[in-house]
């Protein structure tokens, strides 16, 4: 198939680099360079930089919202076009201009979780298992028909990172069995009633919150790893929390206290251990590690 591929992360990119094996690509929409770093450079998004690399067409406008970007969308001619994590919105003539629509790679399991943060959210809640759904886009935020699921298990060790791999890695396959299986695949639709909504994750949200209980507390930790991550400031100093578990520990209620080369957080009702921490301008290393020559 002649396909355009719409994404920006690197949770796209293993999308891609699928589909680049069975099909051909026409081009990739990704979003523009950012400037970034002390020297005020133009940084491209993984994407960018693999197509680039490949000899593939890409295309990085700042909205597909005007009648040009979307003639130029529908000369390309294609099948299909699979988004992933894009970051723009699609609107009705974008969605129209290919036989088979626009086809998205959504990492959780619809309709719960439509939205920005569904990897970060579903262990933040406390889920028991993810997994990525393809669906054909609509006008709705994650509204469109589902055409093919994949689960994985949550378990209390897995961290926003480890769920962002592995369902990277159930994408790229499970859109390329969507294609192939295109002609009987039956489409379903969403049950609204059952659906709930994976805000953007605020900035504000990654302090440490000594209100939570252990349990919320931890599992939040996990869910923030390793980005944005959970922190807090001792001595002027920023340290992220990046694995965490429910300790039987006695600490006060706010505190973060020291017992050997181990450290806990105190909340509401029982302490959280940290396992593994990444001090301010340091690599993150596990929390024993950092005791050795540190102290809280």
């Amino acid at each position: 198939m002649k396909i355009v591929f719409m994404g920006t992360p690197e949770f796209a990119l293993e999308a891609l680099k699928a589909l680049a094996t069975e099909h051909e690509i026409a081009a990739v929409y990704t979003k523009e360079p950012k400037v970034s770093g002390r020297g005020n450079k133009l940084v491209k998004t993984p994407v960018h930089l693999w197509a680039e690399e490949r000899g593939i067409e890409v295309r990085t406008p700042k909205t597909l919202r005007n009648a040009e970007e979307q003639e130029r969308f529908a000369a390309l001619k294609a099948d299909v076009a699979v988004v992933a994590a894009y970051g723009l919105i699609l609107p009705q003539p974008v969605l129209d201009a290919y036989p088979m629509g626009c086809i998205n790679i959504h990492a959780s399991l619809l309709p719960r979780w439509r939205g920005a943060a569904p990897i970060q959210r579903s262990i933040e809640a406390g889920d028991e298992k993810s997994g990525v759904t393809i669906m054909k886009v609509a006008a709705g935020l994650d509204t469109g028909e589902m055409l093919l699921k994949g689960e994985v298990a949550i378990t209390p060790q897995t961290t926003g990172g480890d769920l962002h791999d592995e369902l990277a890695r159930i994408g790229a396959d499970l859109v390329l069995e969507t294609l192939r299986k295109w002609s009987d695949i039956v489409p379903e639709k969403q049950n609204d009633a059952l659906s709930c909504y994976a805000a953007k994750i605020e900035k504000g949200e990654s302090l440490l919150d000594f209100s939570l209980s252990a349990e919320v507390l931890c599992r939040k930790i996990m869910a923030f790893s390793p980005y944005p991550a959970v922190y807090f400031e001792h001595n002027g100093e920023r340290f992220k929390v990046l694995r965490a578990r429910v300790a039987e520990e006695r600490v006060s209620v706010g505190s973060i206290c020291q017992k050997g080369n181990r450290l806990f957080i105190g909340a509401i009702n029982g302490a959280v251990e940290v396992l593994e921490i990444q001090r301010q301008g340091k690599k993150a290393m596990p929390t024993e590690e950092l005791l050795r020559g540190y102290v809280f």
